[in-house]
């Protein structure tokens, strides 16, 4: 199972992408816990990744590629995966197909957890303490008008290659893995 989670911060990726590997047997890879890996690791790409997210800009696509690519080759030694945050723009997912899908390793499906503004910021203000994307409603915003921007219009793409699944994801963690399934089958 290859599987891509797409959704606003707050949408519920990191916690769907943990049931759903652990349901599947297969990794899960996340981008943001990635990054912030590097970060805590005080690397170059952690340097970097940390000016990036305290703008509240996207990360530059050369260093969550470098990053995720690695990850993503190893979770396909066990079969497959469950990636969430990435890719985050169009054009990191034309790059990502263009490796993959010669590979044999392209998504499966790419599943939209849909939420509204509303509700993402409600969320991203109870996960603040310790995330420094979080915290602050000036670089939430610049977050939510990012993704409206840049990551919506994957939805297009993942549409014409007929593998887009759009889930409500408004309602408790319990309630979306349901419409993650139901969305499967």
């Amino acid at each position: 199972m290859r599987i891509v989670l797409l959704g606003a911060p707050g949408a519920g990726k990191g916690t769907q992408g943990r049931a759903l590997a652990e349901q599947f047997g297969v990794p899960h890879v996340s981008s943001g816990e990635l990054l912030r890996a590097e970060m805590a690791a005080d690397s170059d790409v952690g340097r970097q990744v940390r000016e990036s997210i305290a703008r509240g800009e996207l990360v530059p696509d050369d260093l969550v590629l470098s990053v995720v690519g690695r990850a993503v080759n190893d979770a396909m030694q066990t079969g497959g995966y469950i990636l969430d945050g990435f890719p985050r723009t169009l054009e990191q997912a034309k790059r990502a197909f263009e490796l993959a899908e010669p590979a044999g390793i392209d998504a499966d499906y790419a599943i939209y957890l849909a939420v509204p503004d509303d509700v993402v910021r409600e969320r991203l203000a109870r996960r603040a303490e310790g995330r420094v994307d979080d915290g602050d409603p000036a670089v939430v915003q610049r977050r939510l008008d990012l993704f409206h921007a840049e990551t919506e219009p994957l939805l297009e793409f993942y549409r014409d290659r007929g593998i887009l699944r759009e889930v409500d994801a408004s309602g408790t963690p319990e309630a979306v893995r349901e419409n993650v399934l139901a969305a499967l089958r």
